[in-house]
C-alpha cells in the first residue's frame, strides 16, 4: 500500500471519527466549520437580527446555514462563492468571483444597495501541499476580502477572515489593523489544534 494511500485513510479516519463532523451531520449543517463559527458568535456576539450579512467563499454553506438562522427573516444574507450551492434557506445566492464587477454589483443589489453589517470570509485556495505556493495564495484572498469589507460595510461594521498564520500573516494583521479600530484573532476549538488557522474579527471601520 502507498504512503498516499495510508495518508488518505489516516484522514478519512479522523474525519469520521471526528466529533464535529458526526454532530454537523446530526444538526443538519453542511460541514464542521460551523462550530466556528458559532463559537466566536457566542464569544463576541457577532450575529443579531436583523443584520445585512455577506458570507464570501459561502459554499458548502454551513457559515451561510448558521448566520441566516441568527439574523431572522427580517436579515439580509448574501452567500456567494465560484461554487455552486444547493439553496439555503434564509441566503440569497449569488454564484461567481465577486472580484468582477458584474458579480459585485449582483452582491450589492441583492444588500437592496444598502452597506453590510458583517463580511464573513471563510475562503481557502485549494492546496497543493506546498506552503511556498499555499501561503501566498490564502494571503491573497484575505487581502480581497479586507478589501471588499472596506468598500462595503457601514461605520459601525464587523468583519470576520480566516487567515493561516505564516508568512505574510504578520503584514496582513497589520493592515487590517490600519483599517479597523478593533481587531482580534480567535482560535476556536473546533478548529483542529495542528491547523494553522486563526480568524480575524475586526470591527469599528476607519475612514480610509
Amino acid at each position: 500500500m502507498s504512503k498516499r494511500s495510508r495518508s488518505s485513510q489516516r484522514w478519512l479516519k479522523e474525519h469520521f471519527d471526528d466529533p464535529y463532523v458526526q454532530r454537523a451531520q446530526q444538526e443538519g449543517y453542511r460541514g464542521r466549520a460551523v462550530y466556528k463559527l458559532q463559537e466566536i458568535d457566542e464569544r463576541d456576539r457577532l450575529l443579531k437580527p436583523r443584520m445585512r450579512v455577506v458570507d464570501l467563499g459561502a459554499a458548502p454553506g454551513g457559515w451561510s446555514q448558521y448566520a441566516a438562522q441568527k439574523i431572522g427573516r427580517k436579515g439580509v444574507l448574501v452567500a456567494t462563492d465560484i461554487l455552486p450551492m444547493d439553496l439555503i434557506p434564509g441566503a440569497e445566492l449569488v454564484i461567481g468571483d465577486f472580484r468582477e464587477d458584474a458579480v459585485l454589483q449582483e452582491i450589492l443589489a441583492r444588500l437592496g444597495d444598502e452597506p453590510a453589517d458583517l463580511v464573513l470570509s471563510d475562503m481557502a485556495p485549494n492546496l497543493t501541499g506546498t506552503d511556498a505556493v499555499d501561503q501566498p495564495r490564502s494571503i491573497h484572498l484575505c487581502e480581497l476580502a479586507l478589501e471588499l469589507a472596506t468598500e462595503i460595510l457601514n461605520p459601525r461594521g464587523a468583519f470576520l477572515v480566516k487567515l493561516f498564520q505564516g508568512e505574510g500573516s504578520d503584514a496582513y494583521l497589520a493592515a487590517v489593523r490600519a483599517r479597523f479600530g478593533s481587531v482580534k484573532v480567535r482560535k476556536p476549538k473546533a478548529s483542529r489544534p495542528r491547523s494553522r488557522e486563526v480568524y480575524v474579527l475586526a470591527r469599528e471601520p476607519r475612514d480610509v
